[in-house]
């Protein structure tokens, strides 16, 4: 799957957003190694500590179906469900990440519907903890 059409899976992910709060809308797709994709949105709370992004969101449900092989992540964001540039994943979101894929994982970062920027894991999480590092 191309680094577009995950971006344009992102984006209708992002429609489900429930973000009374920030009004900040996130969507993410998960490609799985064997094809499957995951979306998720992020999910807010009058508590806020027990908010979750879109990313972990898409991570988790990949996850419980009991995936465990990753090919890439695209993450979309803005204010009221418009994208107005990129929204990186969160320190937290990163090291769950971190958990499950290796330094080179690709990030596809939508700056619009049709732009984005293409990172590593590593770029952004550089010296991570990993688990091999409690081996």
């Amino acid at each position: 799957m191309g680094n577009r059409e995950l971006l344009a899976l992102a984006v209708e992910a992002m429609k489900n957003s429930y973000s009374p709060y920030s009004n900040c809308c996130v969507g993410a797709a998960l490609l799985c190694e064997n094809g499957k994709v995951y979306w998720g949105a992020n999910i807010e709370n009058a508590a806020f500590s027990p908010t979750v992004c879109a990313e972990r969101v898409a991570f988790f449900k990949a996850i419980s179906e009991g995936e465990k092989s990753f090919s890439k992540i695209a993450v979309v964001g803005g204010k009221n469900g418009v994208i107005n540039g990129i929204f990186a994943p969160c320190g937290v979101c990163r090291q769950v990440m971190r958990e499950f894929c290796n330094d080179d994982f690709p990030i596809i970062l939508g700056e619009s519907e049709n732009s984005y920027k293409e990172t590593t894991l590593k770029d952004l999480l550089p010296f991570s903890f990993s688990p091999e590092d409690v081996k």
